[in-house]
């Protein structure tokens, strides 16, 4: 009973401070609204989606603001889709002003994915060229098609440096950050099940596949910047723990966020530890990144790369909060007795995983642990086989 109660006191330091809950209860003028909450979670109904249950077809696109459109590529996986956002845009030229359009993140690099953009280039676009393309971060979904589009439209990209650097070690299979290079790994943190090593030794070439090339050179962008975009400016937020150095675009004026992966309104974003960073304290980052969009105002339009645009940031950020003191808790309980990554990714996650939830699943396990580790509150062991676990 006493180290419940302490595990308990301990969990407690996890939970910050209460956000201020937005828009609870209104919906926004759509009429759809209280059906729409029929389809959701307990934690999705607390947000509001003012575009109610409106999708864009793929290959077209949906007006979400002023110069803002939505459009939706499809995904190889469990999460079968990706939000991606065209911005009006204009930019002074040797030759004079020249109008046109900005992407905001490009989807994997599938004929699907090809397909889908073509129509939109074909159909979409209003005569009008691509003028840039920004990256939120080096994910396979975001990154996927950057090099295609750039080279189509001869049009820069622009990323931080953290996210481009590690698309181009990625893309290219550099040792340590190839494939093969989380299966050592991962087998120190107690993977041994041969069904569970066959499915991941499937993903040997998963990241060039999905990312076959980068555009050899980008335009920096970097926390605080102003980016003027059309007759806009929008401002980067850079987060942690779930990417190298995600970038969210803010617009004031419109009051606006792409978010990309920071926050999403469904699904916790996922934050973990790989081997090309084997020490690393993702969750913190990610906790700390949270701090950064304190300050936006509670109305704010919320435009996330996967789910539906949502209102209520500071809902969904107490929301995250929480998800991972509980995670956190349970994890903390089951090391009552020693535990490694592989014994927690049950604990974690109750369903039956495929091989890529699988990767994700073990480097999340992992880095709730190496919270607990880093703020002293579990041991670190390392046992004769070389496997590595962690215990109060």
């Amino acid at each position: 009973m006493a180290s419940r109660r302490r595990i308990r006191a301990i969990v407690r330091v996890f939970r910050m401070r209460p956000c201020v809950t937005a828009l609870q209860g209104k919906s926004g003028g759509n009429a759809n609204f209280n059906l729409l909450r029929t389809h959701m979670n307990p934690l999705e109904a607390q947000l509001v989606y003012p575009l109610g249950e409106a999708l864009p077809e793929t290959g077209s696109l949906l007006d979400v603001a002023p110069g803002v459109k939505w459009l939706r590529m499809p995904l190889p996986f469990a999460l079968n889709h990706i939000n991606l956002w065209l911005l009006e845009d204009e930019i002074d030229t040797d030759g004079g002003s020249q109008r046109g359009w900005t992407v905001i993140d490009c989807g994997v690099a599938t004929d699907a994915t090809r397909e889908a953009w073509t129509r939109i280039f074909d159909t979409q676009l209003n005569g009008l060229t691509i003028l840039r393309v920004i990256c939120t971060h080096c994910h396979p979904d975001h990154v996927g098609l950057a090099d295609w589009i750039c080279k189509r439209w001869n049009a820069p990209l622009w990323m931080t440096t953290g996210e481009y650097g590690f698309a181009r070690m990625m893309s290219a299979g550099l040792p340590g950050a190839d494939g093969t290079a989380n299966f050592p790994f991962f087998r120190k943190h107690g993977l041994s099940d041969p069904a569970m090593v066959a499915q991941l030794e499937g993903r040997r070439s998963y990241y060039p596949t999905m990312v076959p090339a980068m555009p050899e050179s980008y335009v920096r962008l970097h926390d605080g910047q102003q980016l003027r975009i059309g007759p806009r400016t929008w401002r980067v937020i850079t987060g942690f723990g779930h990417s190298p150095e995600h970038a969210s675009l803010v617009c004031d004026a419109l009051n606006v966020m792409i978010s990309g992966d920071m926050v999403l309104p469904r699904i916790s974003t996922n934050v973990s530890v790989f081997a090309i960073e084997p020490e690393a304290n993702p969750v913190q980052q990610f906790l700390d990144s949270l701090d950064k969009f304190a300050d936006l105002p509670a109305d704010m339009l919320i435009l996330p790369s996967h789910g539906k645009p949502f209102l209520g940031l500071h809902t969904r950020i107490t929301q995250l909060r929480d998800h991972h003191a509980a995670r956190l808790q349970e994890v903390l309980e089951a090391c009552v007795r020693p535990q490694s990554a592989a014994d927690i990714v049950p604990i974690m996650f109750k369903r039956e995983l495929d091989a890529h939830q699988l990767t994700f699943a073990m480097g999340e396990a992992l880095a709730h642990l190496h919270k607990l580790w880093i703020d002293g509150i579990l041991k670190r062991d390392i046992f004769p086989d070389g496997v590595i676990s962690f215990r109060i």
